[in-house]
């Protein structure tokens, strides 16, 4: 047995070796995986016996340069004795660990149907282990990132097939998985009837409970079993499909009847080797698919690394560059390429962001002489995903009277809100504000105080305070209280907002998401708030000017008494930020709800600013001041 294992360990050290000719190190191990199958022999040692044969068949795939014809047969002969141990049934992740080898073997050699098939069958698997993972939510994000790579090349060979449907379906089914599934069941006991709720928890624990028995030989009779455990999948499945109004998973054909004659949608994804942009047209009614060069990945992650790096470690220079990097960003995603498959009829436009690029202000891309926004009478917002999108609409909040409010909670944010907060009050019929030491976690955590209360009945939450992106813990993320933070672990857990249109985060890095997961996971403040229940939320991507921030947020907030468009009442405000003369500003203070004490204030600041730039000046030009907030979610 030692004997054996050392085999084995030489196979794989051969396989993986860069120094020397590779040929001959290939050579070697396949000596030494067939030198283990003499002990390890199908019927004393099965599983081993398994393995071996898939550590073979990955060595034959590497050889495939070598004598094309004959190794891939061997590779491919490999895999498939394998898979007659490694069943579904009964070892359902080696399963799909050997499933993913065959079909990259087959796409790699250009047999795209043979790879379609195989890979349909790893991702029936994986989603089935995943579906029986109860022990918690990292347990499932983490066999995300895992699996991610299934999905992607089951993507790749969908569009090379011209199943461009099918492809951004399995997009959909690889990101924001868990935020799906947990918004899912945070919103089940409305959607389905009680007595549903309790059949569907039944069914999980009884398919959890014979897949652990089958995956530790515990089950009486596995074969019988196993057939049990997929008839209990397949009524789990048709159960929450009669009551689920838009289907399990995702389903093009059922996203497109959600969809306006006035709104495209942008979704990108991001492989190894290419950057893909799915282009939804109005109505759904056309999907087309734009695909970048190889060389483009390269500068994109490039790109990509060098923005996060100046921004954590020299935030002057990467304040100053931004404009520049956006243009540079515009050119690597071939922006007007992409909008050339969108018509001119089309008024609102959807981003939807894959991994690191949902830290980018993509609506601030420059495209031509004017920015994205300019090119959109009704708005340019974002969405985690389709799915998440499909999901929000399904939520009413026809309202939007009441405002809960925290205040400058700390002492260095006094003089720093400019009394927008005091403007925004103006604009609700009801409104509970908590200001500095009296806006503390307790108060709004604790469920016995009246004030949590009227938090959870809102129809608009408004934190004007600190925010922090923890990129080594995301859910120790938060917004500081006057107390202690509120994490994002705290929203998710704590909060139930049943009524709320629209959370907006005045602070910084609100908006920041986990960008180092493979799977698209989207943790961050906005998913938080999206999954305890509010249909949008307006958050920040960097730390934010105070005095830019104080008066976007003034504006967003009138645009949104005249109209129900989340979206285009932020990016209106945006444009006006950006666009507005100290001039007009000091003509707008004078017909704002901001207080006299408060006119007067920021009168005074840019007189002063005017006597050394001058009336015409535009303060707030560069991105930087007016494109760090996004408005994720239903757009109204």
């Amino acid at each position: 047995m030692l004997w054996a294992e050392t085999q084995n360990n030489l196979g794989l050290a051969y396989t993986d070796r860069n120094l020397g000719d590779r040929a001959e190190n290939l050579k070697c191990a396949v000596a030494a995986y067939t030198a283990v199958l003499e002990v390890y022999n199908r019927e004393a040692f099965p599983l081993l016996w398994a393995k071996t044969q898939n550590n073979l068949g990955n060595v034959y795939s590497n050889k495939i340069l070598e004598e094309r014809s004959k190794n891939l047969e061997l590779a491919s002969a490999a895999y498939h004795i394998a898979l007659e141990v490694l069943t579904r049934s009964n070892f359902p992740q080696y399963h799909a660990y050997t499933l993913l080898n065959l079909g990259t073997l087959y796409q790699n050699t250009n047999q795209f149907y043979l790879a379609y098939n195989i890979f349909t069958n790893a991702i029936a698997t994986v989603e089935a282990l995943r579906g029986e993972i109860i022990s918690g939510d990292e347990s499932k994000r983490k066999q995300a990132e895992e699996w991610n790579q299934v999905y992607v090349r089951m993507v790749e060979v969908c569009l090379e097939l011209g199943n461009m449907e099918e492809a951004i379906e399995y997009v959909e089914r690889s990101k924001t998985r868990n935020l799906v599934e947990l918004i899912l069941e945070r919103d089940s006991k409305t959607i389905f009837p009680p007595e549903v709720v309790t059949q569907l928890e039944q069914l999980r624990d009884e398919i959890a409970s014979g897949q652990y028995q089958l995956q530790n030989g515990k089950a009486e009779n596995p074969t019988t079993l196993a057939k049990h455990l997929q008839q209990l999948r397949q009524q789990r499945q048709e159960l929450q499909d009669r009551y689920l109004p838009i289907g399990s998973g995702f389903k093009f054909d059922q996203f497109q009847k959600t969809l306006d004659d006035s709104t495209a949608i942008i979704e990108w994804y991001i492989t190894k080797e290419k950057i893909i942009a799915f282009v939804i047209k109005p109505n759904g009614q056309e999907l087309t698919v734009w695909q970048s060069k190889p060389e483009d990945i390269k500068t994109l992650f490039d790109w990509g690394d060098n923005y996060v790096q100046d921004y954590y470690t020299q935030k002057y220079q990467w304040q100053n560059q931004l404009e520049k990097r956006l243009q540079q960003l515009a050119q690597i995603l071939h922006i007007e390429e992409i909008l050339v498959n969108i018509s001119q009829q089309v008024t609102r436009l959807i981003l939807v962001p894959h991994l690191f690029l949902h830290l980018f202000p993509l609506h601030a891309l420059p495209v031509g002489k004017s920015y994205l926004i300019d090119l959109f009478p009704n708005g340019v917002g974002y969405a985690p995903s389709c799915q998440l999108l499909q999901q929000v609409q399904l939520r009413e909040r026809p309202n939007f009277q009441s405002l809960f409010a925290i205040q400058n909670p700390t002492e260095d944010l006094y003089e720093q809100d400019l009394g927008a907060v005091a403007a925004i009050k103006k604009q609700f019929t009801n409104t509970d504000i908590l200001k500095q030491a009296t806006a503390k976690k307790s108060a709004i955590i604790n469920s016995n105080e009246n004030i949590n209360g009227k938090l959870l009945l809102a129809n608009c939450l408004f934190f004007f305070c600190h925010g922090y992106f923890n990129t080594q813990s995301p859910l120790d993320s938060g917004l500081q209280l006057a107390d202690e933070k509120l994490t994002l672990l705290d929203i998710i857990t704590r909060f139930k907002l049943e009524n709320c249109r629209l959370v907006t985060l005045s602070a910084c890095e609100t908006g920041v998401t986990d960008f180092t997961s493979t799977s698209d996971e989207y943790i961050g403040l906005p998913s938080g708030f999206l999954l305890a229940g509010s249909t949008n939320v307006v958050s920040s991507l960097w730390t934010v000017s105070a005095t830019a921030t104080a008066l976007l947020m003034i504006k967003f907030y009138e645009e949104l008494q005249q109209q129900s468009n989340i979206i285009l009442a932020l990016n209106t405000a945006q444009r006006w930020l950006r666009n507005s003369s100290i001039q007009e500003f000091r003509t707008w203070i004078r017909q704002s709800n901001l207080d006299d004490d408060w006119q007067d204030e920021l009168d005074e600041h840019f007189h002063q600013i005017e006597q050394q730039q001058g009336v015409t000046s535009k303060i707030f030009a560069s991105p930087f001041y007016w494109s760090a907030f996004c408005a994720i979610g239903k757009g109204y």
